[in-house]
């Protein structure tokens, strides 16, 4: 079992969350409560929670499955951040703000993922 507040993915996804909270979905139009805002912030704190939960996994098989879900709610963090940017809900500078971090948390897990298929 691993701990994962040690790993520098969790740790990179879990500061992801907390600018997506703090600075994209107060900007969200109310009317996108329960549409985008609500998927945004789903999407957003499945990353860490996913890598999370897979922690508490005992193979490297199952720990990837779960790693494999967190890189696909990545994916689904940056598109939806695309749609709010192509919206207008967003300005050029955020949105690239969250480009940079999701693109950082991506590659952090397709290494991880690498890494341990191939041990």
């Amino acid at each position: 079992m691993r701990d994962y507040k040690k790993l520098d993915v969790w740790s990179k996804g879990h500061q992801l969350t907390l600018f997506i909270y703090k600075e994209v979905l107060p900007k969200m139009p109310v009317e996108e409560k329960f549409a985008l805002t609500s998927q945004l912030r789903r999407s957003t704190y499945s990353i860490p929670l996913n890598i999370a939960e897979g922690c508490g996994k005992n193979t490297n098989k199952d720990f990837v499955h779960y790693l494999d879900i967190a890189l696909g709610s990545a994916n689904e963090v940056e598109y939806t951040c695309l749609l709010i940017f192509d919206l207008s809900y967003i300005l050029p500078a955020l949105h690239d703000a969250i480009n940079k971090s999701v693109n950082e948390v991506k590659a952090m897990l397709i290494s991880f993922i690498k890494y341990l298929r191939a041990n």
